[in-house]
């Protein structure tokens, strides 16, 4: 991603352009469409702050690309936009002036001032808002593909979206009458913890991983922690300063997206706190068990929750459904930020820090420490040269609660241990992971093998047949 990082001299804070992290597939997959013969169609989605325009306009830079963006506002003002925008990207002045009654007559304007021997990249970015406000537009955009765009030019059609749960019914559905067209798609996901550690070089792999744990691998967060001071300073001057970007993010994020807010906050307060069920919550919130559904399947839709499962091999149980934060950055501030909101403001940044969110901070990264080595599993399966499927997830019951599971179909299950805090005795830690390897339902005969997860690298006995990797292991995976 590009990004304006700060470069700081004894004189003055300045800005300098951050190369392009990442994302080569993703520039691969659009290169080929748009190389390919003829017209092509390609929806971008994710969530916000993922860094889906700025995929797009790297990929555009070098090329005849219209770009607009979606507003939540009337059709008219939209269409004026629209030929604004084609006037500037085709330098043709006039285009301006044109008047469109609708996105057939606005679009068939523009497609009239490209050359034939040209291809067009046509870009509509947070296409919710333009098809909210016009309904139709699907049906528009599927007529000019159906007709090869009036045999005029070929355009390269992108349709960026940040709210998935539109994109996948009303663009990628099978009720969509844009379903069946499209030359292919892209799903754009956060950056992994090895990559956004490319946005620190210079940190150490513990500072990098704090970062992760609470930024996630979303580069707009990830720009504002700076590489020249500790993950602790950086904590207060972009969540304990009531002026920077970072302090209200949350609240401006999901204003944008959603209503009834309290009742969204209420769940994202109860969730962030240990809740992970609708009975947990409904009790926290004062919500009536039966309506949280709609409120969790908006959030789940926006990308910010997931629903997680005991990993067994088995069909998810329903009634075993744990929802859980995906978000880092909202379950860190709605963990330690939004619950001590008037304490903060009343304190200056360090004795906020140090009295509200220094003494639980390391417990907190422990958990985050979890979900990264989840995702560093399935790396180090590759590194390990394994060829079949797998899983990966977690187990938990009455009685117990394992880290990580990784359901292997060659027979193998490994059950691992996730320790980001000192360890004081490698012998109990031992006893501890063969205890839950004892208590897991393998009731498939697999064989089970053991895993640890520690911040530091410690030696094991010989013949304790556990696999351990560190911190440092975890950043080396390629």
């Amino acid at each position: 991603m590009v990004f304006d990082e700060p470069v700081k001299n004894e004189q003055k804070t300045r800005w300098k352009k951050m190369e392009f992290i990442g994302r080569k597939k993703e520039l691969t997959a659009l290169e080929h469409a748009y190389q390919a013969h003829g017209s092509a169609f390609m929806p971008v989605y994710g969530r916000r702050r993922v860094g889906k325009s700025e995929l797009i306009k790297h990929f555009i830079k070098d090329k005849q690309a219209l770009y607009f963006l979606g507003k939540q506002a009337p059709p008219r003002l939209q269409l004026k936009e629209f030929l604004r925008n084609g006037a500037s990207a085709l330098n043709q002045p006039l285009l301006e002036q044109a008047q469109a009654d609708d996105w057939q007559e606005a679009i068939s304007l523009v497609l009239k001032q490209v050359s034939a021997e040209k291809k067009i990249v046509l870009v509509m970015d947070e296409f919710q808002w333009t098809a909210g406000a016009c309904p139709e537009l699907p049906s528009i955009l599927q007529s000019f593909i159906d007709d090869d765009w009036g045999g005029r030019c070929k355009v390269f059609l992108i349709l960026c979206g940040s709210y998935m749960g539109f994109m996948e019914k009303k663009v990628l559905g099978e009720k969509s009458p844009l379903f069946g067209r499209r030359s292919g798609q892209i799903f754009l996901k956060p950056f992994s913890f090895i990559e956004a550690g490319k946005f620190h070089p210079h940190r150490s792999t513990t500072e990098k991983a704090k970062v992760f744990f609470i930024c996630g691998g979303i580069p707009y967060y990830l720009k504002f922690f700076s590489q020249a001071e500790s993950v602790d300073i950086d904590i207060r001057k972009n969540f304990l300063n009531e002026f920077s970007a970072l302090a209200r993010e949350p609240e401006f994020l999901l204003r944008e997206e959603l209503k009834e807010l309290k009742k969204y906050f209420g769940i994202l307060t109860a969730l962030s706190t240990g809740a992970v069920n609708n009975r947990e919550m409904a009790r926290i919130t004062g919500i009536e068990e039966r309506t949280l559904f709609y409120y969790l399947n908006n959030l789940a839709e926006l990308g910010y929750i997931a629903r997680h499962y005991p990993l067994t091999g088995s069909k998810p149980n329903p009634k075993q459904v744990h929802y859980k934060l995906q978000d880092p950055l909202l379950r860190f501030w709605f963990r330690f930020v939004y619950p001590n909101g008037s304490a903060i403001y009343q304190m200056d940044e360090k004795n906020a820090f140090m009295n509200l969110i220094k003494p639980h901070l390391e417990p907190y990264f422990g958990h985050c420490y979890e979900i990264l080595c989840r995702d560093a599993l399935g790396l180090l399966y590759r590194k390990e040269g394994l060829t079949c499927s797998y899983e990966v997830g977690e187990y938990w019951d009455k009685d117990v609660q394992i880290d990580i599971v990784g359901y292997r179909r060659d027979g193998v299950v490994d059950i691992g241990e996730c320790k980001w805090g000192k360890v004081s005795s490698m012998g109990r830690l031992l006893k501890e992971l063969k205890m839950k390897i004892a208590s897991y339902p393998n009731t498939d005969n697999k064989t089970i093998n053991g895993r640890l997860f520690l911040r530091s690298r410690r030696k094991l006995p010989d013949d304790s047949n556990i696999q351990v990797n560190s911190l440092d292991d975890l950043y080396s995976l390629a």
